[in-house]
């Protein structure tokens, strides 16, 4: 499987979707989000998650968020069809903006208790997601927390 991690538009991961198909293989688009939600070039997460599955016929085998606290996304998964695309979550553990943290001398290492709660919330919302992991700022305690407070949903479902 190709994964393609931190996709900032819609037209690489189109391209990157096509090569994976064009070579056989299946493929995971993992997009990032600003604070307001929305990919760095303005467009939003739904908008993006469509145009790639139009133009490539569905090909991603789902989608994930990865490179922004949920707090700068939780907002924009509804219970539209698009948002049931999402298969995987490695968010970061500082609320920071990208640009906040490309200018930070110190490592934001955010709450992870809370940050915890957070991808449980999700989880409770969105059960089809299958993919839980940490990305920029997060460590082992982050890890254990998402663990523990998404046990008894995933042991639910």
């Amino acid at each position: 499987m190709v994964t393609a991690i931190t996709m900032t538009n819609a037209n690489e991961a189109i391209g990157i979707t096509r090569a994976a198909t064009k070579a056989g293989l299946p493929v995971v688009i993992s997009f990032t989000v600003e604070t307001d939600g929305r990919l760095p070039t303005g467009q939003s997460l739904a908008d993006a998650v469509c145009e790639v599955d139009v133009v490539t016929s569905k090909a991603p085998a789902y989608y994930m968020i990865n490179c922004a606290h949920p707090t700068h996304f939780q907002k924009t998964l509804g219970d539209e069809p698009w948002a049931r695309r999402i298969g995987g979550l490695r968010a970061n553990a500082s609320k920071r903006s990208h640009q906040e943290l490309n200018d930070s001398p110190d490592l934001d290492v955010g709450n992870p208790v809370e940050l915890g709660a957070e991808y449980r919330d999700l989880l409770r919302r969105h059960p089809q997601i299958n993919v839980l992991g940490g990305c920029c700022g997060t460590d082992h305690r982050h890890i254990e927390c998402i663990a523990l407070a998404c046990r008894e949903v995933t042991r639910a479902a």
